[in-house]
């Protein structure tokens, strides 16, 4: 009889449930919430109601699609963090309560991590390759910009990160400033095809070793707005589509530079990308470029598989199971980063 891991999935707004049996996915169900869309930003609360409402569906038909009975599971992964607390508490608690019902074990799942574990996910039709260890992650979404050195499927460390704002933020909030909707990573990238990367220069920060920032690229890109606005009131209008590729260009020069320095020093040629930003068309041309010219070997997550899901956390949650790491009852969700 196979292991069904249930994996939930509730860290920001989306939420989402998971089977994975004996490492292969199963099914995969995400509900977005489109309400925060009109505020240009995640709203906490509304977040966590609306978890609140979709969660037993979500998980009632994850394990339908499976084609599984509930009782049928053998343990629940769930995202203990870092997140929104509101968010994570919904997951969490709907996690504990289920599993006690069953009489099943839980496994806490670190929601950074499970982005890196995405690479291992299992499609019953497809055979994809996947990193080998010890390998090198950029994982970059809105918020998180970090180069992890990948020992196991449990050891990781981070060995570059933001010192401020992340790659996604920056995305975003800039994205918020020139009229675009929320969120504005895939308008920007969708703009970015049609203009000239080349047209305005931002600032690049210099910062030591293997951390980035990008509060002083925000800040160049607010001023240039500011001067060029006051000379023409239909600048951004005339120059949106290079105003998004400069943008776009200036940021993965940021993260490929570092990524390429950690890759260089450490001696680690298998390089893979994920988290939300990954889906960006010029990041993930940038990696296969790198490829080629430096002998990368480059792993791209599946666009499914590079925004929050459950399908990754039930995957962590099926390693830890194999190990026997479980959780207790008593475990807390926690906000802030940790790996």
């Amino acid at each position: 009889m196979g292991k069904y891991i249930l994996g939930i999935e509730s860290s920001c707004d989306d939420t989402s449930a998971a089977i994975v049996e004996d490492g292969v996915l199963r099914s995969n169900i995400i509900a977005s919430q489109k309400v925060h869309e009109a505020y240009g930003g995640v709203v906490p609360e509304l977040a966590s109601r609306a978890h609140q409402q979709n969660i037993i569906p979500v998980v009632h038909e994850a394990i339908r699609q499976a084609g599984i009975d509930r009782r049928e599971i053998t343990a629940i992964a769930f995202t203990l963090g870092p997140g929104l607390l509101g968010s994570l508490l919904v997951g969490v608690s709907f996690a504990k309560g289920l599993a006690m019902s069953l009489g099943i074990p839980i496994i806490e799942v670190n929601h950074l991590q499970a982005h890196v574990l995405a690479h291992f996910i299992r499609l019953p039709d497809a055979d994809a390759p996947q990193p080998v260890f010890p390998f090198l992650c950029l994982l970059v979404s809105g918020g998180n910009s970090q180069i992890i050195l990948v020992r196991t499927y449990s050891e990781m460390e981070v060995v570059g990160q933001t010192i401020d704002d992340a790659a996604g933020e920056a995305f975003d909030k800039c994205a918020k400033v020139i009229g675009l909707p929320y969120p504005g990573g895939p308008e920007v990238d969708r703009l970015a095809r049609e203009g000239n990367p080349k047209a305005f220069r931002f600032s690049r920060p210099n910062v030591p070793g293997y951390d980035y920032s990008f509060s002083g690229l925000k800040t160049s890109f607010l001023y240039l707005l500011r001067d060029e606005i006051a000379k023409d009131s239909q600048f951004i209008d005339r120059n949106k589509a290079d105003l998004c590729a400069s943008l776009q260009s200036a940021i993965i020069d940021i993260l490929m530079r570092k990524i390429k320095k950690v890759s260089l020093d450490y001696g680690i040629r298998e390089v893979a990308i994920a988290g939300g930003v990954s889906a960006n068309s010029g990041l993930r041309n940038a990696f296969r470029e790198q490829a080629t010219t430096s002998g990368w070997t480059v792993h791209i997550p599946p666009l499914a598989f590079t925004t929050d899901n459950a399908a990754m956390v039930a995957m962590s949650g099926y390693f830890k199971y194999l190990s026997g790491d479980f959780s207790s009852m008593q475990c807390s969700p926690f906000a802030r980063q940790r790996i």
